[in-house]
């Protein structure tokens, strides 16, 4: 029996551009950095029309971000 979580996440390689009108090879870029995941774009490789997003729920960049408290002197 093949379990669940097999899969973590699934990367975009190609998507349908309605420009191009075919499906083409996608980029992903990084739009936000939020508190529950990173929120990305994908866009078509050949023109640049977004085709479509994606958010992960890896919180890990958002905390990198915050930097650490403040120690108080003494």
């Amino acid at each position: 029996m093949a379990s669940q979580d097999s899969f973590q996440e699934f990367e975009a390689a190609s998507l349908f551009c309605p420009r191009c009108r075919r499906a083409t090879a996608a980029r992903q870029k990084l739009l936000l950095v939020l508190p529950g995941g990173n929120k990305y774009d994908y866009v078509c490789a050949e023109c640049g029309t977004a085709v479509g997003a994606k958010t992960d729920n890896d919180p890990t960049n958002f905390y990198r971000t915050v930097p650490p408290p403040r120690r108080p002197r003494g």
